[in-house]
């Protein structure tokens, strides 16, 4: 029987289940499902407007923020000061 000490502790001996699988066979397991899916019709349908948010998104998300859009700095000589009619800023 287990060690309870080894259940409080989430700790395991052996993997087990799905992750006790090679790669190969959790994808051909993962693969199988996602036919069924599709064959009764539950399956998610991208659109061109899904996809391409999604693949935005990825694409900020991999290359660090460096796609992402950003702050552009004000002119120099506006330090945020409201101008009024008369030119004064005052």
């Amino acid at each position: 029987m287990d060690d309870p000490k080894n259940r409080l502790t989430g700790e395991r001996k052996e993997r087990r289940g799905f992750a006790s699988m090679t790669p190969e066979k959790q994808r051909e397991i993962a693969s199988k499902g996602g036919r069924a899916a599709h064959q009764i019709g539950t399956a998610h349908e991208w659109t061109s407007d899904e996809a391409r948010s999604a693949g935005r998104k990825g694409g900020q998300i991999s290359r660090g923020g460096r796609g992402r859009l950003i702050d552009q700095p004000e002119p120099a000589g506006q330090s945020g000061q409201s101008v009024t009619a008369s030119g004064d800023g005052q």
